[in-house]
């Protein structure tokens, strides 16, 4: 018998949930089936027209050829000055890193920091890639438990509990995925008072959503609320979600020159430098117009309260209304213990979302996948008619429910 050629690290991780979900709504549309998929991450806008100008302009240029590794000067520039304009915070060239997109981002980060045992919070629900990408790079990922009564909010004696002397990094995402949780200012500041009292714990500030934000919600992020943290954190951003740029594939960081380095370092030996057409393509995003922002964040609002209140009208669902993101992530105790009609008992909500799948054709991802049950995660970024279409189907669906 031959050995399997396999690394052993694959046994700590699983595929995406998410992507699995949005990818067999897929294959059943294909097969004819009548499924609406709200799996997805991901703006169903159309990336601006000056932005995909700019990408054009960059190719019919002969922008073609390799770049820096890490970003492109007019890049980094640009994203210095976003820094310096939303977060007031001052970054040079050299402390930013411009990878394939946020998570490729954070990957660098962790191989770049993380020895066997190093320990990094993540609170609860996570997005599903946070804890693999820690496992892959050797630590240990430890969540720590919130509830929809905190507002799925980290409360600050929960992370000094979690703190331990291997504790490398805490994880902060704000506006949330999957919950749509965003911290306002006090609320930050009492997990930064926490940090500053450990001195060995870094901070990975996950902003990707920054822009999507309602109700007059006014976003902040950790090195802006507390500047002792500026040279212990790194600040997570890009341009997939806000500018509806998901498939070109851009994030960047903006942190301490040693971490950049060390970053730049691991990406010259796996990626090289991302495209440099979409590189051109950001640059336009992020010194570019921004008024189209706000007429998709209230088509986003206006989403967000009908599927709020859709779910809240179906039996056994409770759904708070969340701050940011294109996500609410409601709370399905009151189905669990039930049975279908064909009798069968639905025990988890991995169960109930297979229920959804199978019997009224919605595609959501299950809440065991984000760390914290039973609930599961709706993304509102389609049509308003589907939306409709899909809430009326869960709303049958619970009632169907014994």
């Amino acid at each position: 018998m031959s050995m399997s050629i396999l690394a052993t690290t694959l046994d700590r991780i699983k595929p995406s949930p998410t992507m699995a979900v949005t990818a067999l709504a897929r294959e059943l549309k294909a097969a004819g089936e009548d499924v609406i998929g709200l799996g997805a991450g991901e703006p169903d806008f159309d990336t601006p027209e000056h932005i995909k100008d700019a990408a054009i302009t960059a190719l019919r240029n002969g922008e073609t050829k390799y770049t820096a590794v890490d970003g492109t000067p007019e890049l980094k520039e640009a994203v210095c000055a976003k820094f310096k304009r939303d977060n007031e915070l001052d970054y040079r060239a050299d402390q930013i890193n411009v990878g394939v997109g946020g998570k490729h981002v954070m990957y660098n980060a962790f191989v770049a920091t993380l020895n066997p045992g190093d320990e990094v919070i993540i609170p609860t629900p996570y997005w599903v890639s946070y804890p693999d990408m820690v496992l892959l790079a050797g630590g240990e990922p430890v969540p720590v438990g919130t509830s929809s009564d905190s507002g799925f909010r980290l409360a600050p004696e929960n992370l000094e509990q979690a703190i331990t002397p291997k504790t490398k990094w805490l994880i902060l995402n704000s506006p949330s995925n999957p919950s749509g949780t965003a911290y306002d200012r006090s609320e930050l500041k009492a997990l930064t008072e926490v940090l500053v009292r450990h001195p060995h714990v870094w901070v990975l500030s996950d902003d990707i959503y920054e822009k999507i934000v309602y109700d007059n919600f006014v976003f902040t992020t950790p090195a802006q609320i507390e500047p002792s943290l500026y040279d212990r954190t790194l600040t997570v951003n890009g341009v997939s979600k806000a500018y509806a740029m998901t498939g070109w594939r851009i994030g960047f960081a903006g942190g301490p020159t040693e971490l950049i380095k060390a970053m730049a370092k691991v990406q010259s030996q796996s990626t090289s430098n991302p495209t440099s057409i979409s590189q051109a393509a950001a640059v336009a995003a992020l010194n570019g117009d921004q008024a189209f922002l706000e007429p998709r964040n209230a088509a986003f609002k206006k989403r967000r309260n009908t599927v709020v209140s859709m779910l809240n009208q179906a039996d056994g669902i409770t759904c708070r209304t969340p701050e940011g993101a294109f996500y609410v992530y409601p709370n399905c105790t009151g189905v669990i213990g039930k049975k279908t009609s064909g009798g069968t008992r639905i025990e988890t909500d991995e169960e109930f979302a297979r229920y959804l799948l199978e019997s009224v054709g919605v595609a959501v991802v299950f809440g065991e996948a984000f760390g914290l049950g039973p609930h599961f995660r709706i993304s509102y970024a389609t049509s308003d008619e589907l939306l409709k279409e899909a809430c009326q189907r869960i709303q049958n669906a619970c009632s169907a429910l014994t």
